[in-house]
């Protein structure tokens, strides 16, 4: 079955006197396991198609089809049920957290939410989560604004694989960690798609982090997808000016990637 159908998806937005396309007819499938990185430059359309996705946008026209279900006909109780299988992790968790929080409340907030479990068992359930990710139980009690960066981005995915999801939309998740940091958060991404069968809709501008994690990639320019095919044969020769350009843009990213993984 088809985790995600996205079909003629397009939303429009004014600037001034004038109206721009800011997705224009994009269609995608996602399959279960399966990564489809959105790739483009600045503008292209991407973190708005992660957000039509995730209906915190509505979309102008089109349809999304989540596990065989119309997810822009869903709404109140029906619509909370089924986003607890569609989850989201974000380039600055500082951004999507309290700062105040501490990474207990953080990671309580889904399990409560969802009724997934009791009072009595979420400390042993948050305890169990932060060591899926690896991190240190103990990291509970930590401030989120305590921790480093890529601590968070680890509790961010902890967070996000707490409710059990089908689909992950990762909207430059690793773009602000350093090499070393995002390797680890890449691995452990792949470890959870392996085991638990997540789909990943990932979103970067980055051709050797997509060529490390992506299955599939649709590279977007101007609001619509120019080529869309095996990542890695899209990336060692790509057909479109705008795939050429993210190339050209990348050539020791993209080599180091070819040589190592």
């Amino acid at each position: 079955m088809t985790v995600l159908a996205v079909s003629n998806l397009a939303k429009h937005y004014r600037r001034g006197d004038k109206t721009f396309a800011a997705v224009d007819g994009v269609s995608f499938e996602i399959g279960p396991a399966e990564t489809l990185a959105l790739a483009g430059p600045s503008g292209s359309g991407k973190s708005t198609i992660a957000r039509l996705v995730l209906r915190l946008i509505e979309p102008d026209a089109g349809r999304i089809d989540f596990e065989g279900h119309d997810f822009l006909a869903l709404s109140g109780a029906a619509l909370r049920a089924r986003r607890a299988k569609l989850q989201m992790v974000f380039q600055d968790p500082l951004a999507a957290f309290n700062p105040r929080a501490s990474v207990a409340r953080v990671l309580d907030d889904p399990l409560r939410i969802h009724n997934i479990a009791s009072r009595a068992e979420r400390p042993d359930r948050i305890a169990a989560l932060l060591e899926r990710v690896g991190l240190d139980a103990n990291l509970a009690a930590s401030p989120i604004h305590e921790i480093s960066g890529g601590q968070r981005q680890r509790v961010a995915i902890a967070r996000a694989i707490a409710t059990k999801p089908s689909l992950i939309v990762l909207d430059e998740a690793v773009a602000a960690l350093d090499v070393s940091v995002r390797g680890q958060i890449l691995e452990l991404l792949l470890d959870l798609q392996r085991e638990e069968r997540i789909s990943y809709l990932f979103i970067s501008h980055d051709l050797g982090v997509i060529r490390a994690i992506a299955h599939r990639i649709a590279i977007l320019d101007a609001g619509r997808i120019v080529e869309t095919g095996d990542a890695r044969a899209i990336i060692a020769d790509p057909q479109s000016a705008i795939g050429k350009a993210l190339v050209a843009a990348t050539p020791k990213l993209v080599r180091s990637s070819q040589e190592t993984l």
